[in-house]
C-alpha cells in the first residue's frame, strides 16, 4: 500500500510560481514512484489546502490510512504554526480513520547553508573571481512580523560569513521589515565594496523575484563602478529534495520526537534546525509596511512617500496580514529589539593590523 504525502507550497498570484511547485512535485514522483503525492496550495493557487487534504485523505483510504503533510516552506511564521496545524484539524474532522501528520517545514540548516554556498561560489565565477575582502554580500529573504524568522535569515548570513572571506555578509528583505536592498547596498558601497552579490532567499518564482530582477537593474545604474551578481531561487536544489526525503523516511520508521498536537501529529527530527521564515510565494501587489503580528506574513507593499522608513508594530492579534507600509514622514524609527539584534545589523569582518577601521553605517 502506498503512502500519501501532501506537498503544501505558498502559491503565488505569478503563474509561473505555482507551476514550478507542480513541476518540483513532478520530480520528485519520478524519484519516488512508490508513494502517492498530492499538493495544496496556502492561496493563491487552483487547489488549495484544504482540498488538497481531501484529495490526500481519499487517497490514503486506498492505502495505508495516513497522510504526511510536508510544508514546501523555507521558514515558519504564520502558515506554518498556524493555518497548516488548523487546516490539518478541521480535515480530521472531516475525514475520521485517516491520520494525519506534520512534517517541519525545511528550515535553515546545514542543507540550505549548503546551497547558498554554492549560489555564492557561482556568482563570484561570473564576476571572474574578485576579492572576495571587496565584494559584498547580501542575503535578500521575504521578511516577516516573527522575528525569529527574521532570525532565521541572519543565522544563515552568519553561517555563510563564517565559512567565507568575505568581509561583508549582510542581510536584507523585500518587505514587513526592514533594511531594504537599497539600502544595505548603499552601506556597502560606502564602506568599500566595489563588487556586489545578492543572494535570494527563496524557492521559487513570483513577483518578488520579478521585483529583484527589476532592482538589479536600477541599482547597476545607480552604482556605474560597482559590478553586481546576482542567484537565482532555488527550490529545485538536490538539498531541497533530500531535507524532505528525510522527513518522509523518519516518518515512515516512526518518528521519535512526534509530539501529538490538535489531534494530528508534528514531526519533528532531532537533526533539523528549526526555523522561522514562512515562504511566501505570493506577493501582494502594493507595498505596505504595518506589520501585524497576528500569524500571517503578506507582502502588502505599498510606498507612501511621507518621510519615515520603518515598520509599524500593531500587537493586536487575530488579524493575519503584515502590510508592509514605507512611509516617510520624519519620525524616529523604532527602537532596536535588544533580543533580535542580529537581524538588524551586518556582519563584519575585523580590519587586520594596518587597515582602516570601517566607519559605522549610516542611520
Amino acid at each position: 500500500m502506498q503512502d500519501t504525502l501532501l506537498l503544501v507550497g505558498h502559491g503565488s498570484r505569478a503563474a509561473g510560481g505555482n507551476d514550478e511547485i507542480e513541476q518540483f512535485a513532478a520530480r520528485w514522483r519520478e524519484r519516488h514512484p512508490g508513494w502517492h503525492i498530492e499538493v495544496g496550495f496556502i492561496e493563491f493557487a487552483d487547489v488549495l489546502l484544504d482540498e488538497g487534504l481531501d484529495r490526500a485523505a481519499r487517497a490514503a483510504r486506498a492505502g495505508t490510512g495516513r497522510v504526511l503533510v510536508l510544508p514546501l516552506i523555507l521558514n515558519a511564521a504564520g502558515h506554518v504554526k498556524g493555518d497548516i496545524p488548523r487546516a490539518i484539524e478541521a480535515a480530521s474532522q472531516r475525514h475520521a480513520g485517516v491520520r494525519f501528520d506534520q512534517a517541519p517545514h525545511l528550515g535553515a540548516g546545514e542543507p540550505i547553508l549548503t546551497v547558498l554556498r554554492r549560489k555564492l561560489r557561482h556568482a563570484m565565477h561570473r564576476l571572474d573571481v574578485p576579492d572576495p575582502r571587496s565584494t559584498g554580500v547580501v542575503l535578500l529573504g521575504r521578511g516577516s512580523s516573527d522575528r525569529k524568522a527574521n532570525g532565521e535569515v541572519a543565522k544563515m548570513a552568519r553561517w555563510l560569513w563564517e565559512e567565507s572571506d568575505h568581509e561583508l555578509v549582510d542581510i536584507a528583505f523585500t518587505g514587513i521589515t526592514h533594511p531594504r536592498l537599497e539600502r544595505v547596498v548603499q552601506r556597502q558601497v560606502t564602506l568599500g565594496m566595489t563588487q556586489v552579490v545578492v543572494l535570494p532567499y527563496y524557492l521559487f518564482t513570483g513577483t518578488l523575484m520579478e521585483r529583484i530582477d527589476r532592482q538589479m537593474g536600477h541599482l547597476a545604474r545607480q552604482y556605474p563602478g560597482v559590478r553586481f551578481a546576482h542567484a537565482s531561487y532555488f527550490g529545485f536544489e538536490p538539498e531541497i529534495f533530500a531535507l524532505l526525503d528525510e522527513r518522509v523516511d523518519r516518518w515512515q520508521r516512526g518518528a521519535p520526537h512526534a509530539t501529538v498536537r490538535h489531534d494530528h501529529h508534528l514531526y519533528a527530527p532531532h537533526s533539523h534546525d528549526h526555523g522561522a521564515d514562512h515562504d511566501h510565494g505570493p506577493d501582494h501587489a502594493h507595498d505596505h509596511s504595518h506589520e501585524h503580528a497576528h500569524g500571517h506574513d503578506h507582502d502588502h507593499d505599498h510606498d507612501h512617500a511621507h518621510g519615515h522608513d520603518h515598520a509599524h508594530a500593531h500587537g493586536s492579534e487575530g488579524h493575519g496580514h503584515d502590510h508592509d507600509h514605507d512611509h516617510a514622514h520624519g519620525a524616529a524609527p523604532l527602537p532596536a529589539d535588544d533580543g533580535n539584534d542580529a537581524a538588524r545589523h551586518c556582519t563584519h569582518r575585523t580590519p587586520e593590523p594596518g587597515q582602516p577601521v570601517h566607519p559605522a553605517h549610516p542611520a
